[in-house]
């Protein structure tokens, strides 16, 4: 199963993200889920570094297939916005195969 987290402050912030894990839904290189959550997650993380002035550290492994990233300050308009999104994709990912390939997080720090 993948496991999403979203981190948000109390006031609602966005702090970071992170996803680990595989779906299980095919074998490798025919898992549509994972693709999907792949593509979500990885653009969005392109998307604000190459498109915004926001600053964040990425992290990557290969070996504990990990992606996590969190904002070094405070996120405009644009970063939240293509936050949001990736949000309401992987929601729908999950909705859409009842929960059982992915599971959305979403935690206050």
């Amino acid at each position: 199963m993948i496991t999403a987290k979203t981190q948000k402050n109390k006031s609602g912030v966005y702090h970071g993200f992170s996803c680990t894990g595989h779906a299980g839904y095919a074998k490798a290189g025919q898992d549509i889920v994972c693709a999907a959550v792949s593509v979500l997650v990885i653009n969005t993380a392109n998307s604000i570094s190459l498109l915004t002035d926001e600053k964040i550290e990425v992290n990557m492994s290969d070996e504990t297939d990990i992606i996590e990233w969190k904002f070094l300050g405070t996120p405009e308009h644009d970063a939240v916005l293509l936050m949001d999104s990736m949000v309401l994709g992987l929601q729908e990912i999950e909705r859409n195969y009842k929960h059982k390939y992915i599971k959305l997080i979403f935690e206050e720090v």
